[in-house]
């Protein structure tokens, strides 16, 4: 009996959540979403580099690998959030189906960004799972609440 009610309970909750989500508007929700999303990616970090993982990578060309700075991986997830509020802003607007478009594109640029930490030279293997799960980290904090108020209401 209880696991009903906790399912209620969990259904509700998302329900809620949703209409808390509809009635913002997109830019509002994506903003808010950004800013979890780059302080859950930059906590990540920092529990790697206090794990070890040596936090340096170099770009495409780069003849050794930088420091990444702390904040680093805030900054970048606020950078590519941008471009993902305008995408949502843009799909809300033109989109038939919003919600599932914006889910569709930004799963595969995300499966798409994992390709920079796997060929980046002079990186360490563990800094390249790192950077590449933050990828991941950044993805599922951004990208639900986008897609659950793109879903829910056009605007």
């Amino acid at each position: 009996m209880s696991v009903t009610a906790s399912q209620n309970q969990t259904v509700t909750g998302s329900a809620r959540s949703a209409r808390v989500l509809a009635a913002r508007p997109v830019w509002q929700v994506g903003v808010v979403a950004a800013l979890a999303g780059a302080v859950v990616t930059e906590v990540f970090a920092l529990v790697a580099r206090g794990a070890g993982v040596p936090m340096e990578a170099a770009g495409p060309g780069a003849a050794e690998a930088a420091e990444i700075p702390v904040g680093g991986f805030a900054g970048g997830v606020l950078f590519w959030s941008v471009v993902g509020i305008v995408l949502a802003m843009g799909l809300a607007r033109w989109a038939k189906r919003p919600g599932r478009t914006f889910v569709v594109v930004t799963v595969a640029l995300t499966a798409l960004s994992l390709v920079g930490p796997v060929v980046a030279p002079h990186t360490a293997v563990s800094t390249q799972i790192v950077l590449a799960a933050s990828h991941v980290v950044a993805a599922a904090v951004v990208i639900p609440p986008l897609a659950i108020r793109l879903t829910s209401a056009r605007g």
